[in-house]
């Protein structure tokens, strides 16, 4: 079941809210300056694609608030939840079938005992 949270009404969010109040006024150059390996620290590969955070103004204490937010609210669940089939769209009561209709995987997706990955698969023809 997917948990409803307003994550701004979390201890997580204000514990961000404050450290954003900290870090407003920083500039990225000061960041920059402080830390030469910012860019290998915050930025990553997936296959062809990069996916640079390091000119955000963000810290090692930024993504640690993020991560606990995204624990304190379940993301990781509701990710597990879409992913298996789970009627989480609580305006419709039913699957969320966007990870079916973009996976080029074989294995079934049941939702509602029936698997929805022949229909669509069909897109991809």
């Amino acid at each position: 079941m997917l948990r409803n949270i307003n994550p701004s009404q979390t201890d997580s969010w204000r514990k961000l809210s404050g450290h954003y109040r900290q870090i407003e006024p920083v500039r990225m150059k000061d960041l920059f300056a402080a830390d030469p390996d910012r860019f290998k620290k915050f930025s990553f590969r997936f296959k062809d694609l990069l996916v640079d955070c390091s000119k955000n103004r963000i810290t090692e204490e930024t993504l640690g608030l993020l991560i606990d937010l995204a624990g304190e609210t379940g993301v990781k669940e509701a990710i597990e939840s879409m992913f298996t089939g789970e009627n989480i769209n609580t305006t419709e009561n039913r699957a969320v079938l966007h990870t079916a209709l973009r996976s080029r995987e074989k294995t079934p997706l049941i939702v509602d005992g029936e698997d929805v990955r022949p229909f669509c698969s069909a897109c991809f023809t």
